[in-house]
Formats: C-alpha cells, sequence, structure tokens
C-alpha cells in the first residue's frame, strides 16, 4: 500500500471524476490496446476494476481527510495492466490533488 498524505482534504468524487476523464485514454495510448476499466467511488473508496479480465479489483484507493491510501490488489502484482496502471497512477497523482498538494509519499504494508 502506498499511502499519499497532502496538505488538504481529498473529495472522492472529485478524484473519481479526474479519473475517469484520464485514465483510459492514458492506459490506451500507452498499452496499445483496446482495454478500458471502471472507475467507481464505492462508499467513498474509488475502486478501478475490468471485470471481464479480472476477479477482482486492480487499486482501490481509499480517502481519508488528508490520506489517500492506494490499495494494489495482491492477485495481480506482476501483471502487465496492472503495472501499466500503476506507472500512470503515480504521473496522475501529480495533477490530482497536484505536486504542490502532497506533503509526503509513504510506501506501507
Amino acid at each position: 500500500m502506498k499511502i499519499i498524505k497532502t496538505t488538504q482534504p481529498v473529495h472522492a468524487d472529485e478524484l473519481e471524476h479526474f479519473l475517469n476523464e484520464e485514465l483510459n485514454p492514458l492506459f490506451q495510448e500507452q498499452r496499445h490496446a483496446d482495454i478500458s476499466f471502471s472507475i467507481v467511488n464505492n462508499d467513498g473508496a474509488i475502486e478501478i476494476t475490468n471485470p471481464e479480465l479480472y476477479d477482482s479489483f486492480l487499486y482501490r484507493i481509499e480517502i481519508q481527510g488528508t490520506e489517500m491510501h492506494i490499495i494494489k490488489s495482491e492477485h495481480y502484482t506482476d501483471d502487465v495492466n496492472s503495472l501499466t496502471l500503476e506507472e500512470i497512477l503515480n504521473g496522475l497523482f501529480l495533477e490530482y490533488p497536484g505536486r504542490k498538494k502532497i506533503k509526503n509519499i509513504e510506501d506501507a504494508s
């Protein structure tokens, strides 16, 4: 799990909207594959899934005030799509919440 601590609260609805606009086009451009992911707000946690290819979520982002807990499914750690998503998400988090609003990034288990 990765924890991103921010200077301001993160809002699940805003993050969901941002990821819905940005994630799939970047993934398709980078992987040259016609694969799309569902990005849904599930009780304040954003889940990135593709039920056609995976039995459970690939990523779950739990928002706790000024912290985002990014949980990567343990079932797909070496999957090329999951690794591509991870790289894209790392870049997108610099846009939302934004580099200037990130206080700290830490890896936790």
